[in-house]
């Protein structure tokens, strides 16, 4: 608001003056490109083998803007299956539009040498060949079978702020504040962001039966 003031009579008056300040949010950017070689080697180090449930051939590199914890936009970057990248474009653009905060959303982050990754492990990303993580109620690191992120079919977003939680327990001490979900902080998931994976069909860890939840976990197959 600006002042200025107003002589009337004698007495001089001030009045608030409306200024009008226009925020220019950039649009939103996307695209989806086949993994280029040097990103298929650097995969073939971190996060794919041979026997993995999906070839190189069938993912995708999806880049988008995401709205970073600074309130800044920044460019983003997934490896997702072939038949999922451009669903999960129309999501993240939603995501984008809903100001939904995401600390960190990269290639260099999600598979780059262990000790240049975010140290915070906040880190946000859908493929990567394991097997299912068990609940924390069940200890161990593996379950026998294939997880969707195997598939390049699920999205964990934000893990600190959304921690995979079994028994009042969670691998990551930094989650704790987290496990209680009535009080909304900055990078937890909402209803609005599960609305936006539903409207692809995509199901959420976080309303799983039971007391194990994936608050991060969104996938095609919602396990």
């Amino acid at each position: 608001m600006a002042a200025t003031d107003v002589k009337l009579r004698g007495v001089t008056r001030f009045f608030a003056l409306p200024l009008v300040v226009m925020l220019a949010i950039p649009p939103f950017q996307s695209s989806v490109r086949p993994l280029s070689a040097p990103l298929r080697s650097e995969l073939r180090q971190e996060a794919w083998h041979p026997g993995c449930p999906v070839p190189l051939s069938g993912l995708r590199l999806l880049s988008v803007s995401y709205r970073g914890f600074d309130g800044r936009t920044h460019d983003g970057h997934l490896v997702v299956n072939r038949t999922a990248a451009a669903p999960l474009e129309r999501v993240f653009r939603q995501l984008y539009r809903l100001h939904f905060r995401i600390r960190h959303l990269g290639i260099a982050a999600m598979y780059g040498p262990a000790k240049r990754r975010p140290k915070d492990g906040d880190i946000s990303g859908s493929f990567e060949c394991r097997q299912a993580v068990p609940s924390p109620c069940d200890g161990g690191t593996g379950t026998g079978s294939w997880s969707e992120h195997a598939y390049g079919e699920a999205v964990d977003l934000n893990p600190v702020e959304n921690p995979y939680v079994g028994c009042g327990q969670s691998r990551d001490p930094a989650s704790r504040p987290f496990f209680d979900r009535s009080r909304h902080r900055k990078g937890m998931v909402t209803a609005a962001v599960g609305r936006a994976f539903g409207s692809i069909g995509w199901g959420w860890g976080g309303s799983w039966a039971g007391n194990t939840k994936d608050y991060m976990h969104y996938s095609q197959s919602g396990h």
